[in-house]
């Protein structure tokens, strides 16, 4: 069976600083993929290659067998590719609701009065029901990170794509996360997640890939990839002797 996502020789490089090299990856369908590596190894540019916001320099990026790697953003997200920001972005001058709204009116392709359960639903579900109201810049960081998701869902996405969701949250609010991700992928969502909250991850993926200096220099079951000794020097900090 073909991929529903996969990158074929992606390069990318900005001026001297290479962040992908000729990178092969694939993502199957309902399969969920972890992605991590230090800060600047490029794994939120290749979200923007997949996604249409960041052009590569070669290869290409194919979703559901279809060449997708000048298609613009917009088409992207109403074929089924979603994606969260590391840095959240919504509208901050309208409420939550209307932010689903939009998400799933505009980004899924659906005739706005027909999506008004569904966002209830997804408000609901990331725990922003009590704030449907509320104008999304007046939100702490924590629940801009939840609309993210809920916005990301809205869409009715077929691959989700989430960029350090976990990030700041406690541990209550991560175990609420992981069993969230885990219900959408019950509903046959693809996932790719990158996240610097190992523990959340690996109770997710069903496979980790390791990004640094361009390549990907690991990949497979997660608790192997992990133990994997250039992992832990080139990732984790620890001399791969120790």
């Amino acid at each position: 069976m073909s991929p529903i996502l996969a990158l074929d020789r992606i390069s990318k490089r900005f001026g001297a600083i290479v962040i992908a090299d000729a990178i092969d990856l694939a993502l199957a369908e309902g399969e969920a993929l972890g992605i991590i590596g230090p800060n600047g190894a490029g794994k939120t540019t290749l979200f923007g290659i997949m996604t249409g916001t960041v052009a590569p320099d070669a290869g290409r990026v194919t979703f559901a067998g279809r060449d997708v790697t000048h298609l613009e953003p917009a088409r992207r997200c109403a074929m089924g590719i979603a994606r969260s920001f590391q840095v959240p972005q919504p509208f901050g001058g309208m409420t939550v609701f209307e932010n689903l709204v939009v998400a799933a009116a505009f980004g899924g392709g659906h005739g706005e009065r027909h999506v008004y359960a569904g966002c209830i639903d997804i408000l609901a579900r990331c725990g922003l029901a009590d704030k449907a109201n509320r104008l999304a810049g007046a939100l702490t960081l924590l629940d801009r990170k939840r609309l993210e998701l809920a916005r990301a869902l809205a869409t009715r996405p077929k691959v989700l794509l989430l960029d350090e969701v976990a990030g700041g949250l406690t541990e209550h609010e991560c175990a609420a996360l992981v069993a969230l991700i885990k219900d959408v992928r019950r509903e046959g969502v693809s996932i790719i997640w990158i996240e610097h909250i190992v523990h959340a991850l690996v109770a997710v993926v069903d496979r980790l890939a390791v990004l640094h200096g361009g390549a990907i220099i690991a990949h497979g079951e997660p608790q192997r990839v992990i133990r994997t000794p250039a992992v832990a020097e080139i990732y984790m900090g620890i001399a791969a002797d120790a």
